[in-house]
């Protein structure tokens, strides 16, 4: 296979991650006789530093034109006035928004070498293998807002929208993945206030009984998932929520790995190219560091491979590598619990030693 692949390293550790994912990648590449064409574009505060536009219209039409983007993080202090005339945040809703890119997918594994690194209980977290789907292109943060006149200065409004067809598409896709796991679905919702989840859960119910009766399926209302993903997250196989919902608890899911630096996330669409990146943000505090933990976007590339290049056994590789060093003991500084650690670029060198044989 010829692949062309897009990355964007963006802002803080993002480029010291995604480098050791593009190393990863090339390798698994000429191991299975494939070749990646690897270009990367700007995006992210960088672009608005450079172009003065967080995603370039050059760097959309690359996107748009590969078999796949990498992303690394955007974002960062230098770029937060409220005031300014763009974000980096923008251009990250734009690229999804543009590419089609509605259903983000996270999976929340714990490896049992790292139990202890979690600040649950070995008991809780042991076992736990979520896969979240979350809405992306629709909810609060793409329906209109603004802010108006008030009488004590001003008043701001976000609007929560959701159509039938939006809701159906992702709920679907959260049908048919369960459907190959444990045949387990849970839908996260607020029907007792918001009339937009009475419309997600009129919706998932029909799909769910008329498409997919052989799934176990339930509803928890918002704020319930937020506890039990703490008590009793092993009671959870596929969940599929709406937007903020979703950006909210699988950030909150992530700690029961012990790190963010840990978890890669996907978000598909169709058509066009996924985009694949670390579930962390730029974390500017330790950027240039060295120490970022570059396992996250690695395992990021391995779920490039496959649901954007249907290269399973590419991506089985790369997480059987990553399984191995922890095993092995090998830690960055996020999951070393003060022990030894590595390098950003001695953990990427740690996996390509195992992929090596």
């Amino acid at each position: 296979m010829h692949a062309k692949i897009v990355a964007l390293p963006g802002d803080g550790i993002g480029p010291e991650v995604v480098v050791e994912a593009e190393r990863v990648l090339q390798l698994v590449a000429g191991k299975f006789g494939h070749t990646f064409a690897i270009e990367r574009f700007p995006m992210g505060g960088c672009a608005i530093d450079s172009h003065g536009d967080p995603l370039p219209e050059h760097t959309l039409a690359a996107c748009k034109q590969a078999d796949a983007v990498l992303l690394g993080a955007v974002g960062g202090p230098k770029w937060d006035d409220p005031k300014a005339k763009t974000r980096p945040e923008v251009g990250l809703l734009k690229i999804r928004k543009e590419l089609g890119l509605f259903a983000n997918l996270r999976p929340i594994k714990t490896y049992q070498p790292l139990l202890d690194s979690s600040p649950l209980k070995r008991e809780i977290v042991e076992g736990v293998d979520i896969l979240f789907f979350r809405e992306l292109t629709g909810g609060l943060y793409f329906g209109e807002s603004g802010r108006r006149p008030h009488p004590s200065g001003e008043q701001a409004y976000s609007t929560m929208i959701y159509s039938t067809e939006e809701i159906a598409r992702i709920v679907r896709l959260s049908c048919q993945a369960a459907m190959k796991r444990r045949k387990k679905l849970t839908m996260v919702d607020k029907a007792n206030v918001l009339e937009v989840s009475r419309l997600w859960r009129q919706v998932s119910q029909e799909i769910v009984s008329k498409e997919f009766p052989e799934l176990t399926y339930d509803v928890v209302l918002v704020d319930s998932m937020a506890m039990h993903l703490l008590s009793r997250p092993r009671d959870f196989d596929v969940v599929v929520t709406e937007n903020m919902f979703g950006d909210i608890l699988t950030d909150e899911g992530s700690m029961l790995t012990g790190s963010l630096g840990m978890l890669p996330s996907a978000s598909l669409g169709t058509p066009g190219p996924g985009l694949y990146e670390p579930i962390h943000g730029s974390a500017p505090d330790i950027a240039g560091k060295g120490i970022a933990n570059p396992l996250a976007t690695i395992l990021a590339g391995a779920m490039l491979l496959r649901h954007s290049l249907n290269l399973e056994e590419e991506a089985r590789c790369i997480e059987a590598a990553v399984d191995r060093i922890l095993i092995e003991g090998f830690r960055t500084k996020d999951i070393a619990r003060g022990g030894a650690s590595l390098s950003t670029n001695q953990m990427g060198d740690k996996v390509i030693e195992v992929i090596k044989g």
